[in-house]
């Protein structure tokens, strides 16, 4: 029995299972709208959350330029980086997510992330789900007829 285990094994070992979810990150940060299955999108919450919350704690910081903060305030900002270049190995997303993501979304309290059920896979019947940033930017549509929903 799995009493008191928290965290879903996804028929992976450890190192697969974080590597995916490092994976997964990354593609989140950047296509800010992945499609999975439910299961990857709900540990994977979890993740971008905290991801997202080390580049909100900076708060005002964001919108300092960096040659006006202080040795203290560049310390914590590098400090901030390095804690998410662990999971995001990306350098230009890691910028896009302390120069466009974190101060766009400093101003909620949390819930950074949504899931949303897509139906079943055709394949293997596996529940999909759509997991986006809550206030992503829409593209601008090219043609008419053209709709995200």
């Amino acid at each position: 029995m799995r009493h008191q285990k928290s965290g879903r094994k996804l028929g992976r070992n450890s190192s697969h299972r974080k590597a995916m979810y490092r994976n997964m990150v990354t593609s989140l940060l950047r296509h800010e709208r992945i499609t999975t299955t439910v299961a990857k999108a709900k540990e994977l919450r979890g993740e971008v959350e905290r991801t997202i919350t080390v580049g909100v704690r900076l708060g005002d910081l964001l919108d300092k330029p960096k040659d006006e903060r202080t040795r203290d305030e560049q310390a914590r900002y590098a400090h901030a980086m390095a804690h998410v270049a662990k999971t995001v190995q990306d350098r230009e997303i890691l910028h896009k997510l302390f120069e466009d993501i974190a101060p766009r979304v400093r101003k909620r309290p949390g819930g950074f992330t949504r899931v949303v059920r897509l139906g079943q896979r055709r394949g293997d019947a596996a529940e999909m789900a759509i997991i986006e940033l809550v206030d992503r930017k829409i593209p601008e549509a090219d043609g008419a007829g053209d709709s995200i929903s």
